[in-house]
């Protein structure tokens, strides 16, 4: 078609690129008026949305030593629903991870995937809660929320979430005796870790009944500033343990310093990275030990001169 000075049209009037379509953002919170997530079919297509999103953030490192990299060597391994019958079947929906001891160092992207990720567990959680939904999907969604939560240090995702589903799931739709283990296990943690509260932790672990040995050498650690045992014990347990127990690293490392200070007058470096479980350079660094490093050993502090 012409038009005036002789020039025609290059194609259609309407060259808009059609806006990007997020479904994880398109819905909101339900606490902002937002009703959409109180539909039990939409919660079920909603988490499947989750779950493949996060699947793909992981599937895109591309290469098992780059995905270790951004997500702290997480080992992933199928964990299993819950059929009809109250035994739990393999879902590709659910995952366990174990993460070792290595910097979680991800871009400005995956921040943003991570950050999507967590703000739609956020509203499938306020979903299931306003809808009242207690069953195998409810239950299993909290799990796969909880365990990924630890995984990202979110305390504002998981203790909520891991309350609501020993005090108010678990009474109405009973979760398995390893699954009651492993909850209770993490608020236990939470409680001696991060909220530095060891008489509740110890109240917690007797009200539930807790029985894991590597949980209560946790709190026997903590309780005695034994930092030989906390780090052999960090070293043994799983991925979402080990996350709770970062918490209290700080205040470790720093009454292990303390100790190797009032106790010693010179120590040797392998030894004083194995105590503190951190090498020479953060201790220096990120620690402030203004120790000398004399060839193979540290000098805490030399002799008073008679």
């Amino acid at each position: 078609m012409a038009t005036r000075g002789g020039r025609t049209t290059s194609g259609p009037w309407n060259r808009l690129k059609p806006a990007s379509f997020d479904p994880l953002e398109a819905i909101g919170l339900p606490s902002k008026g937002d009703n959409r997530l109180l539909d039990f079919k939409a919660q079920e297509r909603y988490y499947t949305k989750i779950v493949e999103r996060y699947m793909a953030f992981c599937s895109d490192a591309g290469r098992g030593d780059e995905l270790l990299r951004r997500l702290a060597r997480l080992d992933i391994s199928q964990d299993g629903g819950k059929s009809d019958k109250g035994h739990r079947v393999p879902s590709p929906i659910t995952a366990d991870f174990a993460v070792k001891n290595h910097p979680l160092d991800i871009g400005a992207s995956e921040q943003r995937d991570l950050g999507i990720l967590m703000m739609s567990m956020r509203k499938l959680r306020e979903g299931i809660v306003a809808s009242h939904r207690v069953d195998d999907f409810s239950v299993q969604a909290y799990i796969f929320c909880i365990r990924l939560s630890i995984l990202v240090k979110q305390m504002e995702s998981y203790h909520p979430a891991i309350l609501h589903l020993l005090k108010k799931m678990h009474p109405v739709h009973p979760l398995t005796k390893t699954e009651l283990q492993e909850f209770v296990g993490y608020l236990v943690l939470d409680l001696a870790c991060r909220q530095n509260d060891l008489g509740e932790a110890y109240l917690v672990r007797h009200t539930w009944a807790l029985k894991d040995a590597k949980v209560d050498a946790v709190l026997r650690a903590l309780a005695h500033d034994n930092y030989f045992l906390f780090w052999k014990v960090k070293r043994s347990v799983d991925g979402h343990k080990s996350k709770l127990m970062e918490f209290a690293e700080g205040d470790m490392k720093r009454q292990t310093l303390k100790c190797l200070g009032r106790s010693y007058l010179a120590i040797d470096l392998p030894s004083l990275e194995q105590y503190t479980n951190t090498d020479w350079t953060s201790l220096t660094n990120d620690c402030g030990v203004g120790w000398q490093l004399d060839g193979p050993k540290v000098i805490i502090r030399k002799p008073k001169a008679r």
